[in-house]
C-alpha cells in the first residue's frame, strides 16, 4: 500500500556544486544547482525506498522532525 511521507531536504552551496541532505535518512547527493540536487536526492530517496524492508522503513520514518534556527553569538 502506498503512502505519502513528507521528508526534509537541506540543500547547500559547496563550492561549485550543490549538495542535498534528507537527514531522517541520512542520504545525500548533488547537483550542479538547486533543482538538480533537490531532483538527485528524491532519486536517491526513491531508490532506497524501492530496495528497503518493510521494517527498515518502519525503524527509518520518524513519528516526529523538528527543524529550527539557531542563533548564536560566535566570538
Amino acid at each position: 500500500m502506498s503512502k505519502t511521507v513528507r521528508l526534509t531536504a537541506v540543500i547547500r552551496r559547496e563550492n561549485d556544486a550543490y549538495v542535498s541532505l534528507c537527514p531522517e535518512l541520512d542520504i545525500a547527493s548533488h547537483g550542479d544547482s538547486v533543482d538538480e540536487a533537490r531532483a538527485m536526492l528524491i532519486e536517491a530517496v526513491q531508490g532506497w525506498f524501492e530496495t528497503a524492508s518493510e521494517d527498515e522503513v518502519a525503524r527509518s520514518i520518524p513519528s516526529m522532525i523538528r527543524i529550527e534556527q539557531l542563533d548564536l553569538v560566535v566570538p
